[in-house]
């Protein structure tokens, strides 16, 4: 397999939407809306780093990371998410390839953190703990998971860019 992990161009925006709608399809523990935040997030010009599993020209992955908000006025934390890969592209390390893209586009950018809302099994393989003094409302603490990039961690509540609140 020929795989190339890249940033989104605007022509990939269908090709993402539909990876994204397959990925979580028959997904637990989702609303089916994860299309509908990566399409508010780039219109809102949120999507800080969309990175793309191109193979044999066709996109079978996505990640998006998008600015964060913490309660005691912390910058430079991002929320990683939606992360989608293709069903029958699943289970091959294509997820962990993008999430360590994702990270790397990060640090690279002098992001302080980055927090996450899934599964503590998949996401502490990166890195990702959960932090009591990070909140997510509303979510188990832990599946609310947070990656320092730098050396101070935040403490205070988390809000994500309003585009996770689009349903359509």
């Amino acid at each position: 397999m020929t795989l190339t992990i890249r940033p989104e161009k605007p022509a990939d925006a269908e090709a993402i939407e539909t990876v994204t709608i397959e990925a979580f399809l028959k997904a637990p523990h989702t609303d089916h809306r994860e299309q509908f935040i990566v399409r508010a997030l780039r219109e809102a010009g949120a999507l800080t780093i969309s990175l793309v599993a191109e193979e044999r020209g066709h996109i079978v992955g996505h990640v998006a990371v998008s600015p964060v908000t913490l309660s005691d006025g912390s910058t430079g934390w991002f929320g990683l998410g939606p992360i989608s890969v293709l069903p029958d592209h699943q289970r091959s390390g294509m997820g962990s390839r993008l999430m360590r893209e994702a990270l790397g586009a990060l640090q690279a950018l002098g992001a302080s953190g980055c927090v996450v809302l899934g599964d503590p099994a998949y996401y502490g393989r990166f890195g990702f703990r959960p932090e009591a003094g990070l909140v997510l409302p509303g979510v188990p603490a832990e599946y609310f998971q947070a990656l320092p990039l730098g050396d101070a961690l935040p403490r205070g509540v988390v809000s994500y860019h309003p585009a996770f609140e689009a349903s359509g």
